[in-house]
């Protein structure tokens, strides 16, 4: 068989693959999606929480709510503000009442919604729903916050393929990842928060966000870049791409998703918890994101900084750009 023609059967097989592997990605967690222990407040007397968690659990599967007991109301509406929980039950001599709050997850309260809905056809008598903490009038569900997801993904990835790609030295590579993610977390962020409002909060602490989730991305492809070659760049790409995005539960909940703790630890679902939390929420749950992030650039950066295990021409490059500057 020519070269040539094993060449053709060997790109299309490639990309036949690669598309495959992209349909399943992004398909298939929404075709599971179904709540897996999440957070949900039960406030009322004992017996009360445990005829609910029962009908829960008949009504949703054993493993479907993490059950958390509370007080009062005032202590589900903090368990909901303090991200612990996604919503919550109050049992009240005048009735039932279900918390929501569309900001966490509108994917979330409209479950819920549904869930009180059936509540109240069992018993006659349809539960208040309250939502505690709402999402932003221009973005009521959450739609664009949910859309960015992949923007803010892909921007990290060509961050670090365009500077991999168009400049010699890695240095220089790295100055233009802090740039790039400088000016887009700045231009994302004026764009989603100031023009389509789908955001709140403060907007340079917001911008700040989506810039180290910019540098998530794009610092440790240039770092796999220094240190394996131009491997390093579809190595990461493909790690957000397939892996990362399908699973950061921006649109729906971590908790709602099959590997959503996985997602969690990538840097597409870490971005949007952090945004969430600082948006929304007062800082509530940013901590554990914000550190992900962190440690997904510094990985990148301490790459950079270990012998670079390349030969040949980009070596040679580095060397020539080095020279030149020293001349210059």
């Amino acid at each position: 068989m020519p070269t040539s023609v094993k060449a053709v059967i060997g790109v299309s097989l490639g990309l036949v693959t690669l598309l495959t592997l992209l349909i399943t990605a992004f398909t298939w967690p929404s075709s599971e999606m179904e709540p897996r222990a999440l957070p949900l407040a039960v406030a009322g007397p004992p017996q009360a929480v445990t005829q609910i968690e029962t009908q829960l659990a008949a009504t949703a599967g054993e493993d479907a709510f993490d059950v958390i007991a509370v007080a009062d109301r005032d202590a589900a509406v903090e368990a909901i503000e303090d991200r612990e929980a996604y919503g919550a039950i109050v049992v009240a001599p005048e009735g039932q009442e279900v918390l929501t709050a569309t900001a966490a997850s509108a994917n979330v309260a409209q479950q819920l919604t549904a869930m009180a809905t059936a509540m109240g056809a069992e018993t006659g008598t349809a539960p208040k729903v309250t939502d505690v903490v709402a999402a932003p009038q221009d973005d009521p569900r959450g739609l664009v916050f949910g859309t960015a997801a992949l923007p803010l993904a892909l921007g990290g990835i060509m961050a670090g393929a365009i500077t991999s790609l168009a400049l010699k030295r890695t240095r220089d590579r790295v100055a233009a990842a802090f740039l790039i993610a400088i000016g887009g977390g700045l231009a994302m962020t004026g764009i989603i928060q100031g023009w389509l409002g789908a955001l709140e909060g403060t907007y340079l602490v917001n911008a700040g966000v989506v810039s180290l989730g910019i540098l998530a991305v794009a610092l440790p492809i240039v770092g796999l870049r220094h240190f394996i070659g131009m491997a390093g760049v579809g190595i990461m790409a493909l790690l957000v791409m397939l892996v990362g995005n399908p699973l950061s539960g921006i649109t729906s909940a971590p908790e709602m998703l099959p590997f959503g703790w996985l997602g969690q630890l990538l840097p597409p679902g870490a971005t949007g918890s952090a945004l969430r939390g600082l948006s929304f929420f007062d800082g509530a749950g940013s901590t554990t994101p914000l550190i992900v992030l962190a440690c997904w650039a510094g990985a990148g950066l301490l790459l950079t900084l270990l012998p670079h295990r390349e030969k040949g021409s980009s070596e040679v490059d580095e060397k020539v750009g080095d020279l030149e500057s020293v001349a210059g």
